[in-house]
């Protein structure tokens, strides 16, 4: 925990009692400061007393008392309409933060030198963070992981000279956070998304763009146009600048190339200093690190843990290392050349996009609770599926667009234990050479049948573990 001491004897109004808001109503009690705290669900309010967190009423509290309102990330601040609890601060002259503020406060109150990783984007900023939180550990180096994932930021070991702390950051955060100033910062990408929260896509933008601008050195991804935007406004400011990109090279920065070796294509990240480039790492046979949207998150990667002071080395055998993040391309295991992925985490389009660019023989499983647009947009990718099998409510809608399309057959397998053992019998039967992937990557979210893709993923691990001749990766 990380008490924060910069709020002793300060009256505090919380709201918003789930993971983070219970980790900072107990750093703030733990720092000296009273805390009020709130929250719509009578079990979120039980648990919070039952940990001995003040609870009030804050409909009725006296609002002119208060020196804060720490809000709960998930909880609007300004759309679709602020919650009443920011109306009620606002009009009482109470400014409204959140965790990671408070981070940052108690930062500058102790160990100001502390080094700070903050990173955010739209895609790719869970494997980025846990990645180089992995590098800088398998370095040596006194690692705090958390913030949007794992973690609560105020639940980490406090800032210290001798700690660093990797901090994965959403837009909800930072729009809660006007004093954040990280040591490096990282901008993955942008493409519209929560825009229900943030009204325009212009102003998604400049939430995310707050990070970067405040950080002593800022690493942006330049594959897309609005990042690439950012990318100049933050040179024009002569401030500290490291460009990244996962698709082209660059005149200055860390770009992935690919190139053909005895017939396989191989990605290396290369940097390139003073107009010098130089290969630093090669992520040929790191399977948590296949596909082309890793190569994007492995040059951001080693761009921050090189600004830190690793040597290319260090990083080139931390990413061999890297085991992957639970849910997102994990690879479970194989069966002689078929290889089981659980890709839980991806529950849009954009998100199963990304598995489906890593193999040509899939044998996908897909399904559950759709969003918007289902998996048109994912068409152009439908020559790398061998056969799909489809779960839960989105059913209908995604084998009408594969009947409508006419290259993809299906199975309506309806549950996920079905379509496993479907999928495998069909995978162990294909012929041809190379890798064939039995890929669980919904585009879907996980709400028609599991409480989340957290358990919807564990539930096809343990039913991939539980095949005759199952291996896990290492075991050969």
């Amino acid at each position: 925990m990380t008490p924060v001491t910069c709020f002793a004897g300060k009256r505090v109004a919380l709201f918003g009692l789930g993971g983070s808001g219970l980790a900072t109503a107990l750093a703030l009690i733990a720092g000296g400061a009273q805390v009020e705290a709130f929250d719509d669900s009578p079990a979120s309010r039980e648990k919070a007393a039952g940990r001995g967190i003040p609870v009030v009423d804050l409909a009725t509290a006296d609002w002119a008392g208060f020196d804060s309102l720490i809000l709960a990330p998930g909880v609007p601040l300004t759309h679709p309409v602020p919650h009443w609890t920011v109306e009620k601060a606002k009009a009482a002259g109470v400014e409204v933060i959140g965790d990671i503020e408070l981070f940052f406060r108690q930062r500058a109150a102790i160990a100001p030198a502390a080094p700070v990783v903050c990173i955010t984007g739209t895609n790719g900023k869970s494997t980025t963070t846990a990645l180089i939180a992995h590098v800088l550990r398998a370095a040596g180096r006194d690692v705090q992981m958390g913030g949007n994932i794992g973690t609560a930021v105020l639940a980490l070991e406090p800032p210290d000279a001798g700690r660093i702390h990797v901090v994965e950051c959403s837009s909800y955060q930072i729009d809660l956070a006007p004093s954040m100033a990280p040591s490096v910062g990282i901008q993955m990408n942008l493409t519209p998304d929560h825009l229900d929260r943030h009204g325009t896509f212009e102003q998604y933008g400049a939430i995310k763009e707050r990070l970067v601008a405040a950080a002593d050195i800022a690493v942006i991804g330049v594959d897309d146009e609005p990042s690439k935007q950012m990318a100049r406004r933050r040179a024009a400011s002569g401030r500290k600048l490291v460009k990244i990109s996962g698709e082209q090279p660059l005149d200055d920065g860390v770009f992935a190339g690919v190139t053909a070796n005895a017939g396989t294509l191989e990605t290396r990240i290369v940097q390139v200093l003073d107009g010098k480039p130089r290969i630093v790492a090669n992520l040929a046979g790191i399977g948590s690190l296949r596909g082309s949207h890793n190569a994007q998150n492995a040059a951001a990667a080693f761009a921050a843990c090189f600004a830190l002071g690793l040597t290319a080395e260090q990083i080139a055998a931390g990413f061999a290392s890297y085991p992957g993040l639970a849910h997102r391309m994990e690879e479970i295991g194989r069966i002689g050349r078929v290889v089981f992925i659980n890709d839980s985490k991806a529950t849009n389009a954009d998100s199963t996009e990304k598995a489906l660019t890593s193999f040509r023989d899939i044998f996908w499983i897909l399904g559950g609770k759709a969003k918007e647009g289902g998996i048109e947009s994912l068409r152009r990718y439908f020559p790398n599926i061998a056969r799909a099998y489809l779960i839960g409510a989105a059913s209908d809608l995604f084998a009408a667009t594969f009947d409508a399309d006419g290259r993809v057959t299906y199975e309506r397998s309806g549950t996920l234990d079905a379509a496993v053992a479907q999928a495998t019998q069909d995978a162990l039967a294909h012929g041809g050479q190379g890798e064939i992937a039995v890929l669980l990557s919904p585009a879907c979210a996980s709400f028609d049948q599991f409480p989340n893709f957290e358990v919807r993923g564990d539930a096809f691990r343990t039913l991939v573990r539980a095949l005759p001749g199952f291996e896990p990766f290492g075991a050969r």
